[in-house]
């Protein structure tokens, strides 16, 4: 396998005119179809990491009146937000599935018209 050849190749097509205005079509597209997952776990994560911290918090008497009735409540609240950490990553990767259904068809039509202009 000649390497030189290889390197001479891969070195022209970065130099090679690209018609971009496809490309970054496919890029929005993509783009487009990952949005809404990345939406919600950002949501979903940050809003369960909250709730898990204000539930060590009133677990640990460093906000609350620090009773026992607080105590189950911090439990209860930290409960929630691991609950909500822990089906994060499989609601991200099922709104990622369905926004790819979605655009599934543009984008592999937008691929195939960029890779056949080759």
């Amino acid at each position: 396998m000649n390497t030189d050849k290889i390197y001479a190749e891969q070195l022209a097509n970065e130099y090679a005119p690209k018609d971009t205005s496809k490309v970054m079509a496919l890029r929005k597209l993509d783009a487009k179809a990952k949005l809404p997952a990345t939406i919600f776990t950002y949501t979903l994560g940050i809003i369960s990491a909250l709730l898990m911290g204000v539930g060590m918090c009133l677990s640990m008497n460093v906000i609350g009146s620090g009773t026992t009735g607080m105590f189950v409540l911090g439990v209860i609240i930290g409960l929630i937000g691991l609950i909500g950490m822990g089906i994060n990553y499989p609601v991200y990767k099922k709104i990622l599935v369905r926004g790819k259904q979605k655009y599934a068809f543009e984008i592999m039509e937008l691929a195939k018209e960029i890779s056949d202009e080759e």
